[in-house]
């Protein structure tokens, strides 16, 4: 790596950490209290470990990981019930058509047959026979031929239309049922990640203050060891790719958003979970992309890290669970977690589990 570029990414590794650091709330730095002079009887509180706290921070990643999977889980349900409610909504439009045609079907068959009435009862053809005028008789079987062939129309289409009604009505409830299974899906997903916040955060409220801000600290460390890490690779040694148009426009949403909060299943204007900030930000820039990581994961071309550029998704974790917006030097824009803000974070600070690009077919 050269020294320019070293330097650069050692400069945004450190506005990185600065940024976390203010982002983080109530985070501040006592001075150690000095020890009771000999002969006080001064009350003692046990302070927990680092050793302690770095388990509480693993438990709580852990907490937030799983309320992260199944707010996946509660996105896509969702975006299936828009999906689907779209489709009733079409299939009840046709249903309403094909009604208004079958009726209007109906009543041309119906003037047919008081037409055949009012002619005596007798079929086309017995008339005819019936005729005095050759010519009327020449003349009229063209037109017997006519209204048997627009009868035959007619019985055809009637025909078809009840049929598509048929399937319309079919696939309409089909629908149905897949909404009223989509709503279960939906309900327990959001039980889980309640449950699973409510744990992380009876957790956290068990802390002292000062033990918050170790464990802050901690989180801190761990990210900045884990992006120090990345950075030795030189998985960024060879990377040049700009961002394009669209890209920088996706990049500046992104980053406009800054300081929101994080809320589970939103999608801005004022709070984001991760994929929601992440879709938001590439539908501002014109693009349509799925709602949830694990499908922008499933479906987007997937690239390598070494080649990813500015606007390039990052996936995170063997489960998709994460997703970030690479904005260039190291650095990704992500929502992270319930109690943080959308923030900068080092691209290397959780595992990757590979890179996404959203506008693959633009240079």
């Amino acid at each position: 790596m050269g020294a320019g570029k070293r330097g650069v990414l050692t400069a945004a590794v450190t506005v990185v950490c600065a940024v976390t650091v203010l982002a983080v709330p109530g985070t501040a730095f006592a001075a150690p209290t000095p020890p009771p002079g000999p002969g006080t009887t001064a009350s003692v509180t046990v302070v927990t470990s680092d050793v302690e706290l770095e388990a509480v921070r693993k438990k709580l990643d852990k907490l937030y990981r799983a309320a992260a999977k199944a707010t996946d889980e509660y996105n896509a349900a969702e975006e299936k019930a828009r999906q689907q409610t779209a489709q009733v909504v079409r299939l009840a439009k046709k249903i309403v058509e094909g009604r208004e045609r079958l009726a209007d079907l109906k009543d041309r068959a119906g003037a047919a047959a008081a037409a055949q009435y009012r002619g005596g009862g007798l079929p086309p053809e017995a008339r005819l026979v019936l005729s005095d005028d050759p010519q009327d008789f020449l003349d009229g079987a063209g037109r017997v031929r006519q209204e048997q062939h627009a009868t035959k129309g007619l019985l055809g289409e009637m025909t078809r239309t009840q049929r598509d009604l048929e399937e319309y009505a079919e696939d309409a409830r089909e629908q149905m049922r897949k909404l009223e299974a989509g709503r279960k899906v939906k309900a327990a997903a959001q039980k889980r990640v309640e449950r699973q916040i409510e744990a992380a955060e009876k957790l956290e409220a068990e802390l002292e203050q000062e033990e918050k801000e170790r464990l802050a600290r901690l989180e801190r460390q761990a990210a900045a060891r884990a992006q120090a890490t990345w950075l030795s690779s030189g998985v960024l040694d060879d990377l040049t790719s700009k961002a394009t148009a669209q890209g920088r426009e996706a990049v500046a949403y992104a980053t406009a958003q800054i300081g929101k909060p994080y809320q589970w299943g939103a999608e801005g204007p004022n709070t984001f979970d991760c994929s929601g900030l992440t879709s938001q930000a590439w539908l501002a820039a014109g693009k349509t992309i799925p709602r949830t990581s694990q499908m922008q994961w499933q479906h987007l071309k997937r690239v390598g890290v070494e080649d990813m550029r500015p606007g390039d998704l990052i996936i995170y974790w063997a489960d998709a669970s994460h997703v970030g917006m690479y904005v260039g030097d190291g650095v990704m824009v992500h929502a992270p977690r319930p109690g943080r803000t959308v923030t900068l974070a080092g691209a290397g600070s959780m595992p990757i589990l590979g890179v996404v690009r959203p506008d693959p077919a633009a240079e």
